[in-house]
């Protein structure tokens, strides 16, 4: 039977300290404070109907959310490490290096309309001690010898800068807008929910394509 998000996500609840930021009709954005009680949920869909999206989520645990009309969908798809330019506006969920780099788990390049959105960085929950960086780059090169074939970001927002290796291995990814024929049982989702009205909620759903998983 499905477990709701109000009993399932009350400890990710708690720790969540950021929110997956919407950019209004057009794509989902990889970091930035909306509420402090939407939680992100990555898994896979289990079953979808017009008012209903069930997940299970990354730990095994099913969720059940209400699907509201207004509901948006975005897919997620893989670019080259080398689409990452001068300029570029990103997003990056890294692990923090004892040198004071960050080691990229996931680059975003966002579309032109997503510029600004969620600048800075930030503690992220895609793994213990992750943080995301949504900056522009301001200066690229090729990553230390350690890394080969990787690239080197200086990223600048903001009040500050962070330096982050991306490792050629790392998926490198865009979005579009999606349609509900993403939504099929076994996709790989993140989406962003929120109780509404004592309901989990869904409010986004950004998918995959044919098993490819959301790497944010």
């Amino acid at each position: 039977m499905p477990i709701s998000l109000s009993s399932a996500s009350k400890a990710l609840l708690a720790t969540t300290a950021t929110a997956l930021c919407l950019t209004a009709a057009v794509l989902p954005v990889t970091a930035s404070a909306q509420s402090s009680d939407t939680v992100r949920i990555r898994g896979t869909i289990v079953r979808v109907d017009a008012n209903t999206l069930v997940v299970q989520d990354r730990g095994g645990e099913v969720v059940s959310l209400a699907r509201p009309a207004e509901m948006a969908v975005s897919e997620v798809y893989r670019i080259k490490l080398s689409d990452i330019k001068r300029g570029s506006f990103i997003g990056t969920a890294a692990m923090p290096q004892a040198d004071g780099t960050q080691k990229a788990l996931e680059v975003v390049v966002f579309p032109e309309a997503a510029r600004g959105t969620g600048e800075g960085h930030r503690p992220w929950d895609l793994l213990p001690q992750s943080t995301m960086t949504n900056a522009t780059v301001a200066d690229l090169a090729a990553a230390p010898k350690s890394v080969r074939g990787g690239q080197q970001l200086r990223l600048t927002y903001k009040g500050g800068e962070k330096t982050v290796i991306v490792p050629p291995d790392v998926p490198v990814v865009t979005f579009r807008p999606g349609t509900d024929a993403l939504l099929v049982p076994g996709a790989h989702v993140l989406v962003n929910a929120q109780e509404k009205n004592g309901t989990p909620t869904a409010l986004r759903v950004t998918a995959g394509r044919n098993g490819f998983a959301p790497p944010m």
